[in-house]
């Protein structure tokens, strides 16, 4: 074999090959990389199913002397509907933003025979008759068939309403027209039941009138009170 010394690198001959020599060298043949075996495609786990919506407890509120008289009437004209139907619309609209089943409910609603609730409260207010007056008062049904879960509801709304609004509770002047209110012969006798003067017309009236969600709210954390156990 003849070596030719242009183009060596470093000065060295490369090697060129005679003419017997010249045939072509076959092509070294590419060594195949071995096909990679694709993995079998995962079927994915179905997601376990989401827990049960948790029920949600179930409100009715009656708004006093709604769709039926005006209540008491003070000499200037306010009427006691106007307050108890504001303050409910409240208080059902606090209790469904925070997740509750609520409905209002008229005085006389054909809803009220055998109704089924959690809790069930109907909001009216004191007259003007006596000036001075000021405060509020919460009941339950004289003769309940429930009378350790209505006095829970009861306590939890002189509470929360006496903090949220700082007005005096009227023990002593719980009227028969509230232990014997007609809504609570109607209802079904497993229905918590309570019934709130939320103050009166005349001393409270600014508080009633002008700061009525902070009424709404004190009514809507006894309710929660009661029916989360606190």
């Amino acid at each position: 074999m003849a070596w030719l010394a242009s183009g060596a690198p470093n000065g060295r001959p490369t090697a060129t090959p005679s003419t017997a020599d010249r045939t072509p060298a076959a092509k070294p043949t590419r060594t195949q990389r071995p096909t990679r075996t694709p993995r079998p495609t995962r079927t994915p786990k179905p997601s376990p199913s989401p827990s049960p919506t948790p029920r949600k407890f179930k409100v009715g509120i009656v708004a006093g002397h709604w769709r039926s008289d005006s209540g008491a009437v003070c000499p200037d004209g306010l009427q006691e509907v106007t307050i108890n139907l504001d303050v409910a619309s409240r208080v059902v609209a606090i209790l469904q933003y925070e997740g509750y089943d609520a409905e209002i409910l008229p005085e006389f609603s054909d809803k009220l025979e055998g109704y089924e609730a959690d809790a069930f409260v109907s909001i009216h207010a004191d007259s003007c008759d006596v000036p001075e007056a000021s405060g509020f008062k919460v009941a339950r049904v004289a003769s309940s068939a429930i009378p350790e879960e209505e006095d829970r509801l009861v306590a939890c709304l002189i509470r929360e309403y006496g903090e949220a609004t700082g007005l005096y509770f009227h023990k002593n002047s719980i009227t028969y027209d509230m232990t014997k209110y007609h809504a609570f012969n109607e209802i079904a006798s497993k229905t918590p039941g309570a019934i709130i003067e939320i103050g009166f017309m005349g001393a409270d009236r600014e508080l009633l009138t002008e700061h009525s969600y902070e009424v709404a709210q004190g009514i809507a954390r006894g309710i929660a009170c009661f029916l989360e156990g606190d």
